[in-house]
């Protein structure tokens, strides 16, 4: 890959130019280093509000400041967390549940039973695993300030899993006067009830979030903190997540002790950042994360399935793995299908059609045996966001090959979460495709993996349409056993592979990097609770 290239013969001196001089970050006024945990996210989290995008750094973003109600715990097992417990009747169609004591939102009013209400039905509105449970809720209501009392018209053995997720777009819980708003609109206020309070008064776009310690948090007391469960116990006063784009300036920064953590370094300084004693690289996500190409439904050419299938036949997954992560085959595997690999969902059925053995000749007559006419192709590609540009310019590379009239649109990771939910053409502000990934728990089955909806308008943007992914999804929610899932799951597959929601690229590994005296980092994702300087 030329990138790949030019980063093994750039990327040595720029980490040398970097090291010479000093990170260039805002100055705040803040606690002492030692009780200020210094962080370098993937990506600036610009849309604050987490519940309207589905991208996993405004999730991270999410789970400093907001509070869920159940949280799974790293061995699969959702275990009560705002709720002191729960009580099933009437064969599984009455649930009530009871809030804990002391939960208070960061403008110190309690946390009562409408704000959950009015945030769940916020997030339903947006989820897809939340939107399959509202469709089977006949009433939720708040007999009084501590109690969510849910009458269903059928049982939901899974109603903790939706409330307890670890996915893009998580139940989080904020104030009714913030949640009764539009869903479509991101909230004014960035309030919530988590362990940390955002300071909206200290940030700097594209630059620097901050968020501090909130004394009023009554972590839950029980169990060992594990993933999303037990006590969210903040040993930090202060966290600030600093926005470095260039990997090798955060490379030296965090080398030279002025951050504490790096989310995602780029598989190219891994080598160098292995070396230093002391800095511990390690994958904190055994699923690992599952590459995507998705694609404007609504708009042509990828209106059309053929076309989206001639697109799927000519994908080689090897030749993203290799641009994102390297060709070290321990952080990347190929032969990805529309489920993640580790769960019982995951078969090889229809796999032939990302073997990669398709011929670029045999693509483009498929393409144009499909009825593809030279339509413009807007592709939107993120360039300070390295591993999903990596897989846009792979992707740029194909649809010149494939003879594609391509518009690569390159801007900054904000610009791109924001274009990704505008429905109009793309000479109007939309687009027609973009690259992206998702972590890859969310895709062991069909309750959290948006991607994989069809349900038009209201699957997650591009809006696909499948109205057989719909009905095998909604059976596989009532299916008796672990055996029929999985059947299940092949009968989905093979619908995937006709109606192509979007294209598997392939599943990398990605690993964090932090300092030896940073402690305590859990398992799963970057959470900032538990984590403490020895």
């Amino acid at each position: 890959m030329l990138r790949r290239d030019l980063l093994r013969t750039t990327v040595g001196a720029g980490l040398g130019i970097a090291m010479g001089s000093r990170l260039a970050m805002p100055s705040v006024a803040r606690a002492q280093a030692a009780n200020t945990l210094r962080f370098v996210p993937q990506a600036d989290a610009a849309i604050l509000d987490p519940t309207i995008t589905t991208g996993l750094v405004n999730r991270n973003h999410g789970f400093l400041i907001f509070d869920t109600l159940y949280g799974i715990d790293l061995n699969g097992k959702t275990q009560p967390q705002m709720v002191a417990g729960h009580t099933v009747e009437d064969d599984g169609k009455l649930w009530t549940m009871t809030l804990r004591d002391g939960l208070r939102f960061h403008d110190d009013t309690p946390v009562l039973a409408r704000d959950v209400i009015a945030s769940l039905k916020r997030w339903a509105s947006r989820d897809a695993f939340g939107n399959s449970l509202f469709a089977t809720v006949d009433e939720i209501s708040a007999p009084n300030d501590k109690t969510v009392r849910w009458r269903l018209k059928r049982p939901f053995p899974m109603l903790p899993e939706a409330l307890g997720k670890v996915g893009a777009i998580v139940a989080f819980i904020m104030p009714e006067r913030l949640a009764s708003g539009d869903s479509a609109i991101a909230v004014k206020e960035i309030i919530g009830s988590g362990p940390f309070k955002f300071r909206r008064d200290l940030l700097v776009p594209g630059s620097l979030l901050v968020y501090d310690k909130f004394a009023g948090y009554v972590p839950n007391p029980n169990g060992p903190t594990s993933l999303l469960a037990g006590p969210k116990v903040a040993n930090f006063d202060r966290v600030e997540w600093r926005v470095v784009p260039d990997g090798a300036t955060a490379g030296a920064a965090l080398q030279r002790g002025e951050v504490d953590w790096w989310d995602q370094p780029i598989f190219d300084l891994l080598p160098q950042l292995k070396k230093d004693p002391n800095l511990n690289i390690e994958v904190l996500d055994p699923y690992g994360n599952v590459a995507v190409l998705r694609f404007n439904h609504t708009q042509p050419p990828f209106d059309n399935p053929a076309i989206r299938r001639a697109v799927l036949g000519a994908v080689n997954q090897r030749d993203y793995m290799i641009a994102v992560a390297s060709e070290d085959q321990t952080m990347w595997r190929d032969k990805i299908g529309f489920f993640a690999p580790g769960g019982i969902m995951a078969n090889d059925t229809g796999m032939s059609a990302l073997s990669g053995t398709t011929s670029i000749a045999d693509s483009k007559k498929a393409l144009a045996d499909a009825g593809y006419k030279g339509e413009k192709v807007l592709l939107m590609a993120p360039s300070d966001f390295p591993v999903i540009n990596a897989m846009s310019e792979v992707t740029a590379d194909l649809f010149r090959k494939l003879g594609m009239n391509l518009d690569y649109q390159a801007m900054d990771w904000g610009s791109m979460l924001t274009r990704m939910a505008n429905r109009s053409p793309p000479d109007k502000g939309g687009y027609n495709a973009f690259c992206t990934y998702s972590a890859g728990v969310t895709q062991l089955n069909p309750s959290a993996h948006n991607f994989l909806r069809g349900s038009g308008d209201k699957a997650t943007f591009g809006w696909s349409t499948s109205p057989e992914l719909e009905r095998l999804r909604n059976t596989w929610f009532d299916a008796p056993d672990a055996a029929a899932q999985k059947a299940i799951g092949v009968d989905m597959q093979k619908q995937a592979f006709v109606d192509v929601p979007y294209v598997p690229l392939g599943l990398f590994y990605q690993p964090t990097a932090y300092r030896k005296d940073i402690t305590g980092v859990l398992k799963g994702l970057p959470l900032f609770w538990n984590v403490r300087r020895a």
